[in-house]
Formats: structure tokens, C-alpha cells, sequence
């Protein structure tokens, strides 16, 4: 049994694949292994949605329940993935539509993390994300 180029040589696979659509041959081009890949890198951009979204949550936790900890590391992660998130959605802005989704998703992440990092218990935190997302991505937000 022969396997395709897809499942052998993905890299080799895609080129291929680019050089049909480009030469307009559709009907050579492998149509729902394409339809599938663009479908996964759809999800991709919402899972790094997701991330940035958990790792700001995370430190914006660990700023307000550790106050004695603050320094400009956790200063400069906040300020980073505000950027980060503001870039990606500018980039992606049909992602605005899935943002309840995934603060609730991320968030469950960052209190994970936070726990970890802080040796706080997870009923520490707040069951559910405390702010609004135009409040936390707001550059003079700091909770206290």
C-alpha cells in the first residue's frame, strides 16, 4: 500500500499543493487535506488566543495577590502580551467574536499557573475572571 505525499512529506505535500492552486489546477489539487489544513491553522490562531490570553491572566493574578512580588519582570510580561493580544486580534479580528469563550478557557489556565507559581491555593482566586477584557488590557490596569 502506497501512502500519499501528505501522510510522507508534508513539506513537500504543501509546495506541491500551492504550485496547483497557483497554476489554477484545481482539479489535481488535493482539495480536503487543503480544506483540513486551513481548518487546523484556524484553530492554531485560537489556541494562541487562548495562550496569550492565560499568560496575561496569570501574571495580572499573581500581581494582585502577590503585591510584595511585583517587579518589572511580571511589569514588562503584562505590557508585552497586552501588545501581543492587541497585534494578534488586529491580525485575526474575526477572533473578537470568540473572546468569552476563550477568557473563560484561558482563565481556568491562568489560575492553574498562578497556583503554581505562588504556592496559593486555586481557591485563592476568583472562579471566574473578575474583569472585563477592556479593562484588563487597558495599559494603566494594575489590580491591586
Amino acid at each position: 500500500m502506497s501512502t500519499s505525499l501528505y501522510d510522507r512529506d508534508f513539506y513537500a505535500w504543501a509546495n506541491e499543493q500551492a504550485a496547483l492552486l497557483r497554476a489554477g489546477k484545481l482539479d489535481a489539487a488535493d482539495i480536503a487535506h487543503i480544506a483540513e489544513e486551513i481548518e487546523s491553522m484556524g484553530r492554531t490562531e485560537k489556541r494562541e488566543l487562548v495562550n496569550r490570553l492565560a499568560v496575561l491572566l496569570q501574571h495580572l493574578l499573581k500581581w494582585q495577590h502577590q503585591p510584595e512580588r511585583r517587579g518589572t519582570r511580571w511589569a514588562a510580561t503584562i505590557k508585552i502580551q497586552r501588545r501581543d493580544l492587541e497585534r494578534h486580534l488586529k491580525d485575526n479580528p474575526s477572533l473578537k467574536a470568540k473572546l468569552g469563550e476563550a477568557i473563560d478557557d484561558a482563565y481556568g489556565d491562568a489560575v492553574l499557573l498562578a497556583a503554581a507559581e505562588t504556592d496559593l491555593p486555586e481557591t485563592s482566586f476568583p472562579a471566574a475572571c473578575p474583569w472585563p477584557f477592556a479593562q484588563f488590557m487597558t495599559a494603566d490596569f494594575w489590580p491591586e
